[in-house]
């Protein structure tokens, strides 16, 4: 139930040609609070309700529990969450042990190009391909519920 993740710009597109999946997001909050976060999201054919806690000093570290739910009960729960909806492809890259996801933003985010790599511990060492630009993780501008509210379009 611990998310230990880490969160770059990315510099290019080079990564597609990299990927090994891709799948079409769609996500919005019942609360975009900081404290906990409720979202509900749509990933292809099947949904899942997450509740995410604050993260630590160094925004890498938070409570996370998620658990799948069916779809047409996600459809309904997006109907009362918060506006602002999220949508995004996500691809998936195998970089050396571990695996990106960078999602690539659509809408209001549209121009966005974000990846995030979940790790075993806050210090685990990487290999960072080279369409991998500045670290973001602790900047809350780029976290999801942020964006959802403040698009990055209007920045």
């Amino acid at each position: 139930m611990i998310e230990i993740e880490r969160k770059f710009l990315v510099l290019s597109n080079d990564f597609i040609d990299e990927a090994f999946a891709k799948k079409r997001i769609v996500q919005a909050y019942i609360s975009s609070n900081p404290e906990r976060t409720v979202r509900i999201r749509i990933k292809e054919d099947k949904a899942f309700l997450t509740i995410k806690g604050k993260g630590n000093s160094s925004g890498t570290t938070r409570l996370e529990w998620e658990t799948e739910i069916p779809v047409a009960d996600a459809e309904k729960l997006l109907s009362i969450c918060e506006e602002g909806t999220i949508d995004k492809i996500r691809y998936e890259i195998k970089v050396g042990r571990h695996v990106f996801e960078v999602d690539v933003f659509g809408g209001e985010n549209q121009g966005l190009l974000l990846a995030e790599i979940e790790l075993q511990s806050e210090d685990e060492a990487f290999q960072k391909p080279l369409w991998l630009g500045s670290e973001v993780t602790n900047d809350e501008r780029y976290y999801n519920a942020f964006l959802s509210k403040n698009p990055f379009k209007k920045w």
